[in-house]
């Protein structure tokens, strides 16, 4: 019966071919460790900004016009030209598994080479922007967008890698959809609001010289529907004990995270960002809260058969 379910949900044939299972696993494996890659590349690009390196390689896309500047490393340069490293491994990893799914496209879901294909799209819009907040002196809006685009992009590999990630459905989960969903889309919202705030560097004006007091209270403010989101997510997966087992642990680290972000935020208003990793563990936190909630909302949608086969 289990096993019934579970090709039902998946959409699979009941009887896979060794080489049909081997592609999904290892490709499924793929896109994980561009997703895992993608969180670290914003964390990377988090310390970046803090540490006030966002223009350490003054040109584009090179560093001192070289592909490793070894006369003019230092912690900033190191911080700009590794994060560049990091961006240009997810592009050819994406490129890899755009072709690869291409070419095995008769063993992998249909969705597969489309969505591949997609995230390979951001990638290049995402490049662009890179290449803009250097030419472009850090413009605030554009630095916000490229933080604005690395979050499409994280949650778009989290998902493509959660829909490849088979497990035992209750059905239950669908419960939670619209919540998870709901909660995603708060919490993305006030990731874009934080970025706003980092790149107009609004917290250290509003303290300093009272000025751009409105978009740090804007960031303020969005704690507070992010939060509630997040918490009634948690709220749902408690009240339902049939939910999958993957579905409860999500939850709980959905519940973790928060708790965990907000007191970071604490700290680092009330240190005045002058704790650099304390701001890094923020935003990189707060992205691997997205993260969790994308990969909960697929998993329900799957309860749902939604996701196309």
């Amino acid at each position: 019966m289990a096993e019934s379910v579970l090709h039902s949900q998946l959409k699979l044939p009941r009887e896979q071919s060794p080489i049909k299972s081997s592609v999904q696993k290892w490709m499924r494996r793929l896109v994980w460790k561009i997703a895992i890659a993608t969180l670290l590349l914003m964390a990377v690009g988090s310390a970046t900004r803090v540490m006030n390196a966002g223009l350490a390689c003054p040109d584009w896309p090179l560093c001192y016009g070289q592909l490793v500047p070894t006369q003019q490393m230092n912690l900033q340069v190191f911080l700009e030209w590794f994060h560049r490293l990091d961006a240009a491994l997810i592009g050819f990893s994406t490129i890899a598994l755009v072709a690869l799914s291409w070419w095995y496209r008769r063993e992998l879901p249909s969705w597969l080479p489309g969505a591949s294909t997609f995230a390979l799209g951001l990638i290049v819009f995402q490049g662009v922007l890179g290449g803009l907040t250097v030419t472009q002196l850090l413009r605030f809006d554009i630095v916000t967008a490229h933080l604005g685009m690395a979050m499409a992009l994280l949650s778009t590999f989290v998902a493509i890698a959660t829909a490849l990630t088979p497990y035992q459905s209750t059905g239950e989960g669908a419960k939670l959809m619209y919540a998870s969903l709901t909660a995603a889309i708060l919490v993305y919202i006030q990731s874009l609001l934080g970025g706003l705030v980092a790149s107009r560097w609004a917290v250290h004006q509003c303290l300093g010289i009272s000025q751009l007091c409105t978009v740090m209270n804007g960031h303020l403010l969005g704690v507070v529907p992010a939060t509630l989101g997040a918490l009634t997510v948690v709220a749902i997966a408690w009240r339902t004990p049939a939910l999958a087992p993957i579905e409860r642990r999500l939850a709980s680290v959905v519940g973790s995270l928060v708790i965990v972000q907000i007191l970071l935020g604490i700290a680092t208003l009330r240190l005045h960002l002058q704790v650099e990793p304390l701001t890094v563990a923020h935003h990189t936190v707060g992205a691997a809260l997205l993260a969790t909630l994308v990969a909960l909302t697929v998993f329900t949608l799957r309860d749902r058969k939604i996701m196309p086969s």
